[in-house]
């Protein structure tokens, strides 16, 4: 317990006077006051996080963390269980959406299993942390020990640190783990203390009577466990899963290393949800990738003050949102990088305005 409150403890808030220093330079570019918009706050935000003027993000890297949920027992999901394990494969054999988008950046993809049912074999992309095979059915009691969501938080930190170690300047979360919109809208609902109809959509696209039932199970989940909303790793534990503590974890080494890390939808948003409920100096390293059709999300960004990048209405998870989002953030950090100063340009101020 005292290595993961230390290194909470240990997560500062970005640099502030570097933040100002970068709203200067981008104030002297050659164009029209703030004319790219969010790019020189995205920009300035990078500045902060790097203390530096010239932020580079050029190597980038996703943590697709996985796990299975005992919840899955309820039905609330439109695939089985069993398809988690499935498409860990197919990451691992690079043909998933998270793959693709990915390579366009580039990054690179590594899959962590946190807690899926199958076996599978370390390879180069599969990193096994394994906390056990699945979470025990929230609706019936936690989903895990404090002592393991502990474990699960600091294999996240783990992993995140040593990517850091190797030179990743820009972090992405991505999840997999059928039924996991169950535990992530349930986290969201005890954290901000919103209803179970303001914070849960269809996952998968569940029909009509399953996602009544969807909402029920969430709903009896809370009841039965009574987490506690001040208490991040309480709200873990008893209502959450391996994935979103690894995803949490990887969020804190984010911050802890002061680095800049990109989240997706629902599912990594609540594993960000718990970093920051842990520290909320947290919300200054990481980038909302996108805004998920999944309704829950947009409540859970606001609550952190976190602005989506873009909305494309996705609901897929895996890293998708943030890994189209990336080319937002690198484009942000070339214009602070390599736009002259009118200085530089020899342009006249009163001319470009």
């Amino acid at each position: 317990m005292e290595k993961l409150n230390d290194l909470i403890k240990g997560i500062r808030d970005i640099d502030r006077d570097m933040l100002d220093a970068a709203r200067e330079h981008t104030a002297q570019l050659v164009m029209p006051p703030r004319a790219l918009g969010r790019l020189h706050e995205i920009a300035e935000q990078l500045c902060g996080i790097f203390s530096h003027l010239k932020p580079d993000v050029s190597k980038k890297a996703f943590f697709v963390m996985a796990g299975d949920h005992g919840v899955a027992d309820e039905g609330v999901s439109a695939f089985p269980q069993q398809v988690t394990g499935e498409m860990v494969k197919s990451f691992m054999r690079g043909g998933a959406g998270i793959n693709i988008l990915a390579r366009q950046l580039p990054a690179a993809v590594t899959v962590v299993d946190m807690g899926i049912i199958p076996q599978i074999e370390e390879s180069g992309n599969l990193l096994v942390r394994k906390i056990r095979p699945g979470t025990d059915n929230i609706a019936k009691g936690p989903a895990m020990t404090r002592t393991e969501a502990k474990k699960a938080i600091l294999a996240g930190f783990e992993v995140g640190s040593a990517a850091i170690a190797n030179g990743v300047q820009l972090l992405g979360a991505g999840d997999m783990g059928i039924a996991n919109t169950t535990p992530s809208s349930a986290i969201g609902m005890v954290i901000l203390g919103r209803t179970v109809e303001q914070m849960t959509g269809r996952g998968t696209g569940i029909s009509d009577e399953a996602y009544a039932s969807k909402r029920g199970v969430i709903e009896k989940a809370i009841k039965v466990n009574a987490p506690d909303p001040r208490d991040g790793l309480d709200v873990l534990a008893k209502v959450g899963g391996f994935e979103i503590a690894g995803i949490a974890g990887l969020v804190l080494a984010a911050a802890y290393h002061r680095r800049p890390v990109v989240i997706d939808g629902l599912i990594s948003t609540a594993g960000a949800l718990i970093a920051y409920n842990m520290n909320p100096f947290v919300a200054g390293y990481v980038f909302a990738g996108h805004t998920s059709v999944e309704q829950g999300h947009k409540h859970m960004l606001a609550y952190m003050r976190l602005q989506p990048i873009i909305d494309l209405e996705l609901r897929l998870g895996e890293g998708t949102g943030g890994a189209l989002a990336m080319h937002i953030i690198e484009g942000a950090a070339r214009v602070c990088n390599e736009v002259l100063t009118f200085d530089e340009a020899g342009v006249s101020k009163r001319v470009a305005g």
